[in-house]
């Protein structure tokens, strides 16, 4: 963004108001433009602002703030690549990067000094005579909710097609107009909501201060209109047959609103209007919010004067094109005042008949784009229009009458279905008073009805459940809400205790006993069974299981579930209660489903003299016959959920274009959505992104609207793309910035200072098949001594990724490498992922080596790390080293590759007994590989995957390399170390594969690791004539586990550091570093210790290091379910004989 520039302390000057009498003062004005009445100002000046607030102890205390007021800054700031037309751009400041046809180009901002510039701006997308060009500003709700219809850009492509259907037009239809006559009416071609877009200052630190997400958005929108801008440059400009503008790119104009002197509101103003008083303001009372909003009109009115006097003095100029100010806000009070606050009609401009004498209109963004769609019918934007207002239709049944109707003009009257939200005063006094609690809402993963919120209860945190609609009440995962706790006696029965709390509940607890409870069981006979229903059939629905439990609040987070409610601390139970408030939602995210219609297959009913009312008119026929069977059948019916929930909700809009359809993503977590759309029957059968807008209280399902199509349900890649997007797997390009810190092509790897040469070392590496990034190498020679020395050499990527840089941003954005059935996405570029980095056979690669002294016994005698360079001589697959392996000794002599391997497994099999005895768990994890048609890459052939006692090998030494290096950088680092940690499995986690187990006759006993792995054993031998069943009692015990966290070592004791499934006191990730990001973290720790690099200065923050372990964990944790999605996938298709169809 382009930084006001502070002004030198000489050309400050007070402010004069209109109420100082100075007869002395200076009575010029250079621009002949203002917007409101001002006083007479120098070039710049200060501009004080007082406000009143009152403190927690009651008194009134005044703060003053001062403003730079400026009257030079013209008409806004935009971003020009640097050399073409450079501007004003002082030095280096302001300037930004983009990324252009996959190259970086400086941009620098260029202020628009004179109207003249602005109106070249405008005029140059547009290439008629006589057209209209308009100019749009928008406010802060804007910014906030319709980002996607900001960001949209008509293709270059879809106007080719446009053309080419209107030339067939021309050329088949007698009464078009001739090509060689100009078309006296042509039809006016979009390609985006404006031809110029103001974002003032004011809107846009509002956004920042409400929502970082999509103020970064409107930022890289900003920066990209000057990419746009350079393609346009680079392509030239494609000449339009029909009038419409010939340039490509948007335009986005930053405006310095905050600091320019004719759009200020001076002392004295005091917002009186017409709506104020119905509103009940008194006289002389504002808000920021309301300085804010008229400061934002004040813009509008500025470019519309601005406009307007140009035009008038240039009508005999070249261009005479008309010129639109539109204000774009979603705000109706302040399109109410926009209107009132221009000249009256007597004193408005006569000549400006096609602007109803405003200077600028404001509009809804809805009006909007249907005022562009009826101009250019091709436009496909308002699909992509925000919704706040739930569709008038037919009162609910069922639901309660609340005073607030979720702030909607037109809803109808109807009743409301969820309790009315609490104000900010009121939430702000209740959590200072401890009555509320503030945390994160969390949705089951089943279920968007049920949920927990984490709150602070002492020392502790504590997940306090949340259950049914009324207590949910509107929230969405990961909205952060305030919570009332319901009485203890609502609260659920523990696990330990023997309840599920089934039958407690927390529906109720408000006050109303009663009434809620009754309520509760009233939508319980609706909606709530159909969704429970909907649920149970997604459960039973056939899959790949997961490779192990889901973890819990405690195991995940160190979260308790149960809290004492008795003195002795002997009864347990999990506290319950109900959501009272949104403090910030959570609609920033693009959810992955697909809409559910009703197809009306039966007649209408027969109508009857009695005229239907206009609210039974805007049912769907589907939803009445749906009601009609429901009556008749005594409310059962063997409709699906989803088929009830759509005859419910689905009506056509009296504007005869839109119609409200149902969304259901495929996330459980997250509620059905009302879709208001145009294009529904395009949609049927296709998986698409949608965005949530709002939940009004009496909209049983939130409001959204159309982002993107992905493309047609159950084809392969349709559904990868929908995994990818549901998981929030990062496949994006790597962006030019990230690419600019690689080395050149011609990289050469030369010994350099400080690094160790170990060339000379028989190093290999033993990977999978087709194998590209190759993480890890090992070496094993006999010492004089007698004794061996072994090495385990990693890729050393910190040599490559520098910290703090680009591309180590972007590394710890996505974490990991996602690896998929027909797809790898990597963590980083590929010319360090499979090249650079890459220990393949046969060169020089930078490694950080793990060297090793021990016996044959495997008798550890020292240890010692290096920053190394090494040349591998082989790069085995599993398969060649267990030939190896397996190669008798005599035939063995003199081969380098076949001594190294018999040492390393000699080794590997002293090192397994030994972490076995110690209690190391030996467990299943089914794994497949599928073989893939070369061509159309489906699935031919699934096999289940192989393991040798190569593999085992690996493993071992991996192991042993993981569990040197945590304690290495713990005695150096012992509360910033990057950790691993598998906590020991709940109880209950287990009682299911126990009780299942004694019907066989065997025992599980899980009290520690050793016990588990000790009665497995003990299983197997008793079902030593059934293989498969041993196999299967270990896959199962596999998926009772939580899954392992990364974690900071100062966050938890160093009893909680504990290893179960490796039976490990310490352990970490160093391993593989081109695919993880923990373990990059974990080479630029045991660097610091060896004193070879300093640590980097992020990585002595806990509060960092804590972020970055849970963004680890999480994206750790999407890859593996995206992986496993992946498979199911696959298996499917391949099951379905190779074919793709409708999932």
């Amino acid at each position: 963004m382009t930084p006001i520039p502070t002004p030198p302390d000489d050309e400050m000057m007070a402010v004069h108001h209109p109420d100082d009498h100075d007869d002395d003062r200076d009575c010029h004005d250079d621009h002949d433009r203002s917007p409101v009445p001002t006083p007479v100002l120098t070039s710049l000046h200060t501009l004080p602002t007082r406000r009143y607030h009152l403190t927690r102890r009651g008194k009134i205390a005044q703060s003053t703030t001062e403003r730079y007021l400026r009257d030079d800054l013209g008409f806004g700031t935009v971003l020009v690549p640097d050399g073409n037309g450079g501007g004003r751009g002082r030095g280096g400041r302001g300037r930004t990067d983009a990324t252009i046809a996959g190259k970086i180009v400086r941009l620098v901002p260029r202020t628009l000094g004179e109207v003249s510039s602005l109106w070249e701006l405008l005029t140059r997308r547009n290439d008629d005579d006589g057209g209209t060009v308009r100019l749009a500003v928008v406010d802060t709700n804007i910014l906030l909710h319709h980002m996607d219809v900001l960001e949209y850009l008509r293709d270059d492509d879809d106007d080719d097609d446009d053309d080419n259907d209107e030339n067939e037009n021309e050329n088949g239809n007698d009464d078009a107009t001739s090509p060689s006559k100009p078309n006296p009416h042509p039809r006016r071609r979009h390609r985006s909501i404006a031809d110029a877009i103001v974002v003032p200052q004011t809107a846009l630190e509002e956004c920042r201060h409400r929502s970082l997400v999509m103020y970064r958005r409107i930022v890289d929108l900003i920066r990209s209109s000057g990419d746009d801008a350079t393609r346009a440059d680079d392509k030239g400009r494609k000449q339009k047959k029909n009038g419409g503008g010939s340039g490509s790119e948007r335009c986005f104009i930053v405006f310095a609103d905050v600091h320019h002197v004719d759009t200020q509101i001076f002392h004295g103003w005091k917002g009186e209007s017409k709506a104020d008083e119905e509103e009940g303001v008194e006289d002389g009372t504002t808000t920021i919010n309301d300085e804010n909003d008229a400061r934002l009109r004040n813009v509008a009115r500025f470019y519309g004067e601005a406009l307007y006097d140009y035009r008038r003095r240039r009508r005999t100029g070249a261009r005479n094109a008309n010129a639109e100010v539109v204000f774009l806000t979603d705000d109706a009070q302040s399109r109410r005042l926009a209107s009132s606050e221009q000249p009256p009609p007597d004193e408005r401009p006569g000549d400006a008949a096609d602007r109803g004498g405003l200077y600028y209109r404001a509009r809804s963004m809805r009006d909007h784009v249907s005022l562009l769609q009826k101009e250019d019918p091709s436009l496909t934007l308002l699909d992509l229009v925000a919704q706040f207002h739930s569709a008038p239709g037919p009162p609910m049944s069922e639901g309660i009458r609340g005073k607030d109707g979720g702030g909607d003009d037109d809803s109808g009257g109807r009743a409301a279905c969820y309790p009315p939200h609490l104000s900010s005063q009121t939430l702000s006094r209740g959590l200072q008073t401890n009555r509320y609690y503030q945390g994160i809402y969390r949705s089951d993963r089943d279920s968007h009805t049920e949920g927990y919120v984490t709150i602070r209860r002492g020392e502790d945190r504590v997940a306090v459940v949340i259950r049914g609609k009324a207590d949910v009440n509107r929230a969405v995962d990961g909205d952060i809400v305030a919570i009332e706790l319901h009485s203890v006696d609502l609260w659920l029965g523990g696990a330990r205790n023997g309840g599920d709390g089934s039958d407690s509940g927390g529906g109720g607890g408000d006050g109303d006993g009663d009434e809620e409870k009754e309520r509760g069981s009233q939508s319980q006979t609706a909606d709530d069974r159909n969704e429970g229903h909907d649920r149970q059939t997604k459960k039973d629905d056939a899959g790949i299981a997961a490779d192990t439990a889901e973890p819990s609040l405690r195991d995940a987070e160190n979260i308790a579930e149960e809290v004492a409610v008795d003195d002795e601390g002997e009864e347990l139970r999990r506290p319950t209660a109900k959501i009272v408030g949104i403090i910030r939602r959570n609609f920033h995210k693009n959810y992955c489903g697909s809409i559910c219609t009703i197809a009306v297959s039966a007649a209408a009913p027969e109508e009857d003299d009695i005229a239907p009312s206009e609210t039974e008119l805007a049912r769907p026929a589907a939803a009445a016959a749906f009601e009609s069977e429901s009556k008749m059948e005594g409310e059962r019916t063997t409709m699906h959920p989803h088929d009830v929930i759509a005859a419910k909700h689905e009506r056509e809009h009296p504007d005869g274009v839109t119609s409200t359809v149902v969304f259901f993503p495929i996330d459980n977590r997250i509620p059905p959505i009302l879709l208001r759309t145009t294009q529904r029957d395009r949609l049927i059968g296709m998986r698409i992104l949608v965005s949530m807008d709002s939940w009004p209280a009496e909209s049983e399902y939130p409001l959204g609207h159309y982002v993107k199509t992905l493309g047609v349900t159950g084809t392969k890649e349709t559904e990868t793309q929908v995994l990818l997007q549901e998981f929030r797997i990062p496949c994006e390009p790597f962006p030019a910035k990230v690419l600019a810190c690689l080395p050149p092509a011609d990289y050469k790897i030369e010994l350099e200072p400080g690094r160790t040469d170990l060339r000379h070392l028989p190093v290999l590496s033993i990977d999978p098949p087709g194998c590209k990034d190759i993480d890890d190498a090992l070496h094993c020679i006999e010492l004089p001594n007698g004794n061996w020395q072994v090495g385990v050499h990693i890729a050393d990527v910190t040599h490559y990724v520098e910290a703090g840089t680009a591309i180590d941003l972007e590394a710890a954005n996505r974490s990991t490498s996602t690896y998929l059935v027909n797809k790898r996405l990597d963590m980083l570029p590929s010319l360090l992922t499979t090249d650079l980095c890459s220990l393949k056979g046969n060169v020089d690669r930078f490694a950080f080596s793990v060297l090793w002294e021990v016996t044959p016994e495997a008798e550890i005698v020292n240890v010692d790390f290096k920053k190394s360079i090494i040349h591998s001589i082989a790069a085995l697959t599993y398969q060649q080293a267990q030939a190896l392996i397996d190669k008798p000794e005599k035939d063995c002599k003199g081969d380098i590759q076949a001594g190294a391997v018999k040492r390393l497994a000699k080794l590997a099999r002293k090192f397994r007994s030994r972490r076995i005895n110690a209690g190391a768990l030996t467990l299943a994890s089914p794994e497949v590989k599928f073989v893939l048609d070369s061509e159309s890459l489906n699935p031919t052939d699934v096999q289940a995957y192989t393991l040798y006692e190569a593999n085992a090998l690996v493993e071992e030494f991996m192991l042993l390399a993981n569990v040197t290096v945590a304690k290495k950088i713990l005695r150096h680092y012992p509360t910033l170390s990057i950790l691993r940690r598998h906590p020991a499995p709940n109880r209950s986690m287990f009682d299911g594969l126990i009780q299942k187990a004694k019907t066989r006759g065997i025992s599980i006993c899980i009290d520690d690791s050793k016990k588990l792995a000790d009665s497995l054993d003990a299983a197997a031998e008793i079902t030593s004539d059934d293989p498969y069943l041993n196999q299967l009692l270990r896959i199962l015990s596999t998926r009772c586990m939580s899954p392992a966290q990364y974690f900071c070592s100062g966050e938890y004791q160093a009893k909680d550091w504990h290893h179960y499934g490796l039976a490990a006191p310490v352990y970490t990730h160093f391993t593989s570093p081109i695919r993880r990001y923990a373990d990059v973290c974990v080479h630029r720790l045991l660097a610091a210790a060896i004193g070879v690099a300093p640590l980097p200065v992020f990585l002595s923050s806990k509060s960092y290091l804590h972020d970055l372990a849970a963004n680890m964990n999480r994206r750790h944790r999407a890859a593996q379910l995206a992986g496993r999605a992946s498979v199911q996938l696959h298996t499917l298709i391949f099951f379905a004989g190779g074919d793709e169809g409708e999932g």
